[in-house]
């Protein structure tokens, strides 16, 4: 059994804080096994993160958390950037292509971009596993109708932080049944519904701190971005 962080995110997202070594430094300190750096609209801290993996003794899982034009979509074991603003069927369809596992997260939080305020429990049922717990949510409401979403639908779980700063990484950890640590073994278990989650919520007032963060750095980066073009 492998205990794996399967969303987190690094100073590449536009609401993250953290380089990629602070991460793994945290996730290899408290005891996990694997780690997922899941960028939004980014990859190339993932990738980084995953090559760097084993020098803190961890399978670092290749990732990203996509905006679909239905939401977010977590795309893990993919190697290229999946475009934002494809549908949600498409997303999972480009995830696929690249051999990867298309996980939808926090669904039933239409403020935080989840899927189920533009699609129908249906088509949500065309992702491979569904995150039935999220550290950042406030309140446990959310997170149980996913778990019975999963459940009635016979659909794999995972839990995630969703961390956007390194101290917490492993608020939300998925078993992964297999004794074999290496990302395929990790994905492939998933994907045959070998999981089981567990979780601790993040305190409220650090996923406050985490969200004016995020506004601040989302800001700033819009700034920089609109001087840079008025300088072309």
């Amino acid at each position: 059994m492998l205990s794996v962080e399967l969303h987190a995110h690094s100073a590449l997202s536009y609401d993250g804080r953290d380089p990629v070594e602070r991460l793994l430094e945290q996730a290899a300190a408290v005891g996990l096994d694997g780690l997922a750096v899941t960028d939004h609209d980014e990859i190339d801290a993932s990738l980084e993160a995953a090559e760097l993996a084993p020098e803190y003794g961890l399978v670092g899982i290749p990732g990203m958390e996509v905006t679909s034009a239905a939401g977010h979509v977590l795309a893990l074991g993919v190697a290229d950037l999946v475009p934002a603003g494809l549908s949600f069927q498409e997303t999972i369809d480009e995830i696929h292509a690249q051999g990867g596992i298309a996980v939808v997260p926090h669904p039933f939080q239409k403020s935080r971009s989840g899927v189920l305020a533009k699609i129908s429990e249906e088509e949500l049922t065309a992702a491979d596993a569904i995150e039935v717990f999220n550290s950042r949510l406030l309140t446990g409401r959310a997170n149980r109708r996913a778990e019975r979403f999963a459940l009635r639908h016979n659909l794999p779980v995972t839990a995630g932080s969703d961390a956007h700063i390194f101290e917490m990484i492993g608020r939300g950890i998925t078993h992964v049944d297999t004794d074999e640590r290496s990302v395929e073994a990790i994905l492939d278990a998933i994907r045959e519904g070998h999981t089981s989650v567990e979780g601790r919520r993040t305190p409220w007032h650090i996923s406050f701190r985490q969200a004016a963060g995020g506004v601040k750095r989302r800001v700033a980066t819009r700034v920089r971005r609109m001087l840079g073009g008025s300088a072309d």
